[in-house]
């Protein structure tokens, strides 16, 4: 892939030959993309279509991106790949308004009670919370980990803000209050990510710095892979509560 970052600096957007071959040196990153997202969708779900979005994402990368901008295409198209499967889950409503009320209220239920016993508690007690049978919180749980924060609960609503935001992330251009504001979301991050229990610490480490998959972390801790996506979507839960209490998240 290392070659494919440095053609992309002379790409000739006119030229269909070199377009095509761009495109297919970056499809394995759509199936990895996809497959990571996948893990926390129910079975009805088509990954088959979720790999079409994700194309045509990249495509867009392709035909969208400027070499003259002091940025990697690899960084560009997966933006790109990753927002074109997220809108399409958002379309779906696995992203919508009503799932994302669900999430908080499933943290709120997670904060009250752990303040209330001193201690971790279990989905069960949670359901008997809320009111809902278990099953209601595991999909709400898996939900919660298809997007871990989204662009709404940074603040970023409008079309502008978002581009503004994407253009910062990818070319690191010189916006006082965007760095300001991702810099502290980083920082409370890294300081909730050392507070979590060590195991949901290891397998946010292995999934997302290491970048393993479900299946690959289980085996480097001795889990099933059915545990990790557990561990993984309680983790989540506690790194977002910790950050709405910051108010680094809106509702």
């Amino acid at each position: 892939m290392a070659l494919a970052q440095r053609r992309t600096q002379k790409i000739v957007p006119k030229d269909p030959a070199y377009r095509d071959q761009l495109i297919t040196e970056y499809l394995p990153y759509v199936k990895r993309i996809v497959q990571r997202l996948a893990v926390h969708l129910p079975s009805t779900v088509d990954v088959d279509d979720l790999m079409n979005v994700g194309v045509i994402g990249l495509i867009q990368a392709v035909d969208r991106y400027d070499p003259r901008r002091d940025n990697k295409f690899m960084t560009y198209a997966i933006f790109r790949i990753k927002g074109a499967v997220l809108s399409e889950l958002r379309a779906r409503d696995f992203l919508s308004r009503s799932n994302r009320r669900k999430i908080r209220e499933l943290e709120s239920a997670y904060l009250r009670l752990e303040q209330k016993f001193g201690r971790e508690v279990e989905d069960v007690e949670v359901a008997q919370e809320l009111g809902v049978d278990l099953e209601q919180v595991y999909r709400t749980k898996q939900v919660s980990s298809i997007s871990f924060i989204s662009l709404e609960e940074l603040g970023v609503s409008s079309r502008d803000e978002k581009e503004k935001l994407l253009k910062y992330l990818i070319n690191n251009e010189d916006d006082a209050l965007t760095m300001t504001k991702l810099k502290e979301l980083r920082e409370a991050m890294a300081e909730a990510i050392k507070q979590l229990p060590e195991k949901e610490r290891l397998v946010i480490s292995l999934y997302y710095l290491d970048e393993l998959t479900m299946k690959e972390t289980g085996k480097v801790l001795g889990i099933t892979e059915s545990r990790v996506s557990q561990i993984h979507s309680q983790a989540i839960l506690h790194l977002r509560t910790k950050l709405r209490k910051q108010n680094l998240l809106e509702e």
